[in-house]
């Protein structure tokens, strides 16, 4: 569809009558699609539909506004704006709706989101970028409510840094900042905590971010009075308005079926953003939703004969229906000959994009029928298999697991026989999951050249009279190297600019670089990572510090959900490479000692998860990641900012590899495996237990997500056949998590001649004060006691029992 941008005081009536009636085609198509797609869900042809009915004339008004280079962070009513900017077709919406695995026909995730959730492609097909600032954007959405707020903030940031800026390359993602970043939310999610948070941030940066809020009065079943604060999200965000000498917003409010209005304001917004970076709040009001919320439900339900026939008589589309008649854009006839046109595009392309979805499926049940049948044919079981080919002969509309879930068990029928035709059913099989479970499991991380595995480790080197330094001093001046040949890198969190971060791994270095790109935040965790996510899909190399690892739990969410998905559920088109600094292991007190590791790193599973046991480790990931195009979480070591280490001649170039584990120690007699500051503890037990003829291999993980790619430390079990995790996550947690690695997945259990153990924290979180760390969480004393005793039930003469 095409892309309508010029604006109404430059065209001629006869022009201004054309984009008026095109648009209204648009609205038509749009509704036509939610009205046919609910049919489709209802008749089980697809599982959820979740429609943009009721929201398009103002999406139409926003789409005049949205230039080449702008972003948009949205959530699932938006399709009449991506039909309206040529991003979604007809069959593209179908495709959607299907869950369609060919990313050229469904290009909005490729199956893996339901429908409603939209994107546009970043990268081309080796994973470099594409010229964001020659096409519209869409950042990929996500389904949690105000999920796309914080991201929303960032992509606008970007905008601001490289207007800022002007060392960096941004010939693929800005002119000069004069981008906008768009975002949509439901009236009922602005209750959500991230809505405010990403308000308030943005109030403080001055970005050039737009925000739409749909309003229809409702969310979900539940009425804006039980929502928001006298029914009314821009009258209580009144203060946010912006005036002489203060920052702020731009407050505006529009009906959103008044098209003409609609488009003043948003030429009016634009403005605001484009040219003077100032946020805008545009509260689109007096809106329906026709169909309800979703297939899950009628609304009929909860809205009262009254408001539902209110919402039939305001429609957006039957009032601009109205407005064009009363107006002469159109006559009544031209009008209903254009909707009767529309519904038969609708339906052809419906039935194309089902038609399309279904051609992969039958081609294997065809070829499943072919092989079963054979099967059949030359089995003494011919009984029991005929039956499933008879299955899949009736099955009119496959799906592909029923295609192979019916070959398994066919399988099971001739388990006892040995012919060609199962050889070739077998073969079938392999081939099969070779080729189809990629459609559902591919990019969970990058698979382009620049993969953060694939980057080879550098070593630190060393002069001869290299100093010993506190360790932050190692970190600090890596950042140094790195913001110094790297313009596009930027960071920013709680303390981390005037005073260069609590632990002073940033000391003076936004002096040096200055406050863009080294910048302090507000006590907001959820919206610093926004701010990287968005900022990192704009092509730049932002470090996000949360300042302590339980503070994550604040941005996990985001995390979670936006980030450690952003390459999976765009199949590998939109990638965002931010790196997370935090710092802990074996802090003291309740609130900074959760080491909630083992939720971590099992909720973002997308992010590599790295855990280095000092700063020059630290210093190298930092390198690794900034040399790959993917996303990381990197845990410093609280305790070991004064410690002493070498430093390092090359500084910025040193790289820690991921995904590949370090023997610190070698050992005869058992493996130990741990991580961060842990490690310490256990190189003091580990000696301790020397001097009792105890030879202890001791083994860092350094990265917990990938996890010892090479399998070395199942070569280390080979060797020693006993094997002990420790961890100070709670039980059951990274402990077990590295013990199904090695145990499972490596197949460590061939070569024990003991139990593998765990010795983790307690599974409370320390009480304050170093009495509090020792009774909680693993000590040297534990650890020398635990592999003792393992010692002990192989060896109980040599080893006699302590206690």
């Amino acid at each position: 569809m095409p892309d309508i941008s010029t604006k109404k005081d430059e065209l001629s009536f006869e022009d201004f009558k054309k984009e008026v009636l095109q648009d209204y085609k648009i609205a038509v198509t749009s509704r036509e699609c939610s009205l046919l797609g609910r049919r489709e869900v209802l008749t089980g042809k697809a599982k959820f539909g979740i429609f943009g009915d009721g929201k398009e004339v103002p999406q139409l008004a926003w789409a005049k506004s949205f230039k080449d280079g702008d972003f948009r962070s949205g959530y699932y009513r938006d399709q009449t704006f991506m039909m309206a900017i040529g991003k979604l077709s007809i069959e593209e919406f179908f495709a959607g709706l299907y869950a369609n695995t060919d990313i050229e026909q469904e290009p909005m995730s490729a199956g893996r989101q339901m429908g409603g959730h939209f994107m546009t492609h970043s990268l081309n097909e080796d994973g470099s970028w594409k010229n964001l600032t020659k096409q519209k954007n869409s950042s990929a959405d996500i389904s949690p409510t105000a999920g796309q707020m914080p991201r929303l903030l960032g992509l606008a940031q970007a905008s601001k840094v490289y207007r800022a800026e002007k060392n960096i390359d941004s010939e693929l993602f800005s002119k000069n900042g004069n981008e906008i970043a768009w975002g949509t939310i439901g009236n009922a999610s602005t209750s959500e905590g991230l809505f405010w948070e990403t308000i308030n941030a943005a109030g403080v940066l001055q970005v050039p971010m737009v925000i739409n809020v749909w309003d229809d009065d409702y969310g979900i079943s539940v009425h804006a009075r039980h929502q928001t604060t006298k029914e009314n999200i821009s009258e209580i965000l009144k203060g946010f308005q912006r005036e002489e000498g203060t920052n702020g917003y731009e407050i505006l409010k529009v009906n959103g079926w008044d098209y003409p209005a609609l488009i003043e304001i948003y030429q009016k917004a634009e403005k605001f953003a484009r040219e003077e970076h100032v946020p805008v709040l545009i509260h689109v009001v007096e809106l329906t939703q026709p169909q309800g919320h979703s297939t899950s439900g009628s609304h009929e339900r909860y809205k009262s004969k009254e408001r539902l026939e209110w919402e039939k008589e305001n429609d957006c589309n039957l009032k601009m229906r109205l407005w064009m008649l009363e107006n002469g854009f159109a006559t009544e006839e031209e009008l209903n000959q254009l909707e009767k046109d529309i519904k038969k595009q609708v339906r052809d392309g419906k039935k194309a994009a089902w038609t399309a979805f279904g051609k992969q499926a039958k081609q294997e049940n065809k070829d499943a029928i072919a092989l079963l049948t054979d099967l059949a044919n030359a089995s003494e079981n011919k009984a029991f298999i005929q039956p499933l080919v008879n299955e899949l002969k009736e099955n009119s509309e496959p799906l592909k697991s029923v295609v192979i879930a019916t070959a398994r068990k066919a399988l099971r029928f001739v388990r006892n026989e040995n012919f060609e035709a199962k050889t070739k059913l077998i073969n079938w099989m392999k081939d099969f999951k070779t080729r189809i479970q990629p459609q559902y499991s591919s990019h969970l991380q990058s698979e382009s050249q620049w993969q953060a595995t694939q980057i080879e480790a550098v070593d630190p080197t060393y002069d001869a009279d290299a100093k010993e330094v506190d360790a932050r001093v190692i970190l600090r001046d890596n950042f140094d190297k790195i913001f110094e040949n790297k313009p596009e890198t930027l960071i920013f969190g709680e303390d981390s600019g005037e005073i260069g971060d609590v632990n002073q791994g940033l000391e003076g270095l936004q002096e040096k670089y200055g406050a863009t790109r080294v910048s302090d935040t507000g006590i907001r965790e959820a919206t610093i990572l926004g701010q990287g996510i968005g900022m990192a899909l704009r092509g730049l190399r932002p470090i996000a510090e949360i300042q302590y690892l339980d503070y994550i739990l604040y941005a996990l969410q985001i995390m979670s959900d936006d980030l450690a998905t952003t390459t999976y559920r765009t199949a590998g088109k939109q990638k965002a490479p931010l790196i997370v600094r935090t710092r802990g292991h074996r802090l003291e007190g309740i609130w900074h000692s959760g080491s909630p590791m083992g939720g971590v790193l099992n909720l973002i599973r997308g992010v590599h998860v790295l855990v280095p046991r000092n700063m020059t480790k630290a210093a190298g990931f930092y390198n690794t990641l900034l040399a790959s195009d993917e996303p990381g979480l990197i845990v410093e070591c609280l305790n070991g900012y004064r410690l002493k280490e070498k430093m390092p001649s090359n500084l910025g170039e040193f790289n820690t590899a991921i995904g590949q584990v370090e023997t610190i120690k070698e050992g005869s007699d058992i493996t130990l495996v741990s991580y961060g500051s842990t490690l310490r503890i256990i190189m003091q037990a580990a000696k301790e237990l020397q001097e009792l003829g105890i030879d202890a291999e001791v083994i860092d993980v350094q990265s917990l997500v990938p996890f010892d790619l090479n399998h070395d430390i199942v070569k280390s079990v080979a060797k020693t056949n006993r094997l002990l995790v420790i961890d100070e996550d709670v039980p059951g947690g990274a402990s077990a998590y590295i013990l199904q690695k090695i145990v499972d997945e490596q197949n460590a259990y061939m070569h024990l001649d003991s139990k593998p153990q765990c010795l983790s924290a307690k599974a409370h979180r320390p009480p304050y004060g170093t009495d509090g760390d020792y009774f909680s969480k693993p000590s040297a004393e534990d650890v020398f006691e635990q592999v003792y005793a393992i010692m002990h039930e192989c060896k109980p003469n040599e080893f006699p029992k302590l206690m």
